[in-house]
C-alpha cells in the first residue's frame, strides 16, 4: 500500500470561514474527508496534518523520509518565503506535489514566486479543493509508474536536472 503524507500550511485551519471568495467555503475537515475518500478508493494510506508553524512542517517533511512514499503539500504563505521547507523537501528526496487553492499567479506579485516548485514534481494551483484530489491521483500514478520501472515526465526531468542540464 502506498503511503502519502498530506501537509496543510498556515491559516488553512481557517478554511470555510477565511476569505471565501478566494479559498472557497469548504472547511479543512471537509477537504480532508474528500482526500481520505479518494485515498481509500486508490488503496493509499494518507496522513493528513496542518500546522501554522514552519518548523513543525519541516519536521513532518523530514519524518516522512522513512515512513512515506510521497508528499502533497500546500505550504500556503510559506510558499513564497520558506527556504527551509524547500530544502527539507529536497533533502528527503520524496516525490512531492505542491497544491494551492487559489491561482497564485493571478494574485499579488509577491505570491508569484514559489520556493517549493523547483523541488516538486508538479504544482496544482487555482482549482480549489479539487487540486488536492488531482494531486493525490497524480502522485499515486507517478508512484505506481515508478514501481513498475516506467519513466514519468517528472522522473525524466529529475534525471536531467541531476546531471546538470535544464
Amino acid at each position: 500500500m502506498l503511503r502519502i503524507r498530506v501537509l496543510h500550511g498556515p491559516n488553512l485551519n481557517l478554511l470555510g470561514s477565511r476569505e471565501q471568495s478566494i479559498y472557497g467555503s469548504l472547511s479543512l475537515d471537509a477537504v480532508d474527508s474528500a482526500i481520505t475518500k479518494l485515498a481509500d478508493e486508490l488503496a493509499v494510506k494518507v496522513d493528513l496534518r496542518q500546522s501554522n508553524s514552519e518548523g513543525e512542517l519541516v519536521t513532518w517533511i523530514q519524518e516522512a523520509r522513512s515512513e512515506y512514499d510521497g508528499i502533497i503539500i500546500n505550504p500556503a504563505a510559506y510558499t513564497h518565503t520558506s527556504v527551509a521547507i524547500r530544502d527539507a523537501i529536497a533533502a528527503v528526496g520524496l516525490p512531492t506535489v505542491e497544491v494551492h487553492l487559489s491561482n497564485i499567479h493571478q494574485r499579488e506579485e509577491f505570491r508569484h514566486r514559489s520556493y517549493v516548485s523547483g523541488v516538486a514534481i508538479g504544482q496544482i494551483s487555482g482549482l480549489g479543493s479539487t487540486g488536492y484530489l488531482l494531486a493525490l491521483r497524480g502522485l499515486h500514478d507517478h508512484l505506481i509508474a515508478s514501481r513498475r520501472g516506467k519513466n514519468t515526465p517528472a522522473q525524466s526531468r529529475s534525471r536531467r536536472t541531476a546531471k546538470g542540464r535544464k
